[in-house]
């Protein structure tokens, strides 16, 4: 269903950008379509192959992200991505991976797209799994040990998963998978 919305959404980017109106731009081709068609639900349905552990995921953390999300993930000049347990209800919220995020496909879909900051979209696979994993892994959601894949990200239970309700609207796409 999102990879059905995704080419609705490019074709009629693409029909406005044809309009006489404005007169620009080009169709793209189905290459580059398939290139932008990169997102993935929380059952995970199109997760590419491969797969990183936090060990792994340390490595890559290190020289990738740390510099702007701090040595530990507990952020610097940008958001952290730990802590913030048990503050969702408080007057000062700290939304990060491991207190608000739903769903740990999310979580490798946003890196995968668009980290590193100045570089979105230059880590393989095998360094999105294993960043994710290590992301997990420091907010304590899976073990040291974990190894993150298609089959095994999917099947982590965020903390809150359940702080979340399906839209009701019949027109929004699927529902949530049940918990």
């Amino acid at each position: 269903m999102y990879k059905a919305c995704l080419a609705a959404l490019a074709a009629a980017a693409v029909m406005l950008a044809q309009s006489p109106k404005y007169g620009v731009g080009r169709a793209p081709t189905a290459d580059e379509v398939k290139a932008w068609d990169i997102s993935y639900p929380p059952d995970g349905t199109g997760l590419p192959e491969g797969s990183g552990t936090p060990a792994q995921g340390k490595e890559v953390y290190a020289s990738k992200c740390a510099k702007c999300h701090g040595g530990q993930a507990q952020g610097g000049d940008d958001a952290a991505l730990v802590g913030g347990k048990g503050t969702l209800a408080s007057a000062k919220p700290l939304r990060t991976v491991g207190s608000y995020w739903p769903y740990a496909t999310t979580l490798f879909d946003y890196v995968h797209r668009a980290m590193p900051f100045k570089q979105p979209g230059t880590l393989t696979p095998n360094q999105v799994y294993a960043v994710s994993a290590f992301i997990l892994y420091l907010n304590g959601i899976v073990a040291e040990n974990a190894v993150m894949d298609a089959k095994s990200l999917p099947q982590v239970k965020m903390p809150n998963r359940s702080g979340f309700v399906s839209d009701p609207r019949p027109d929004v796409g699927p529902k949530s998978p049940k918990k």
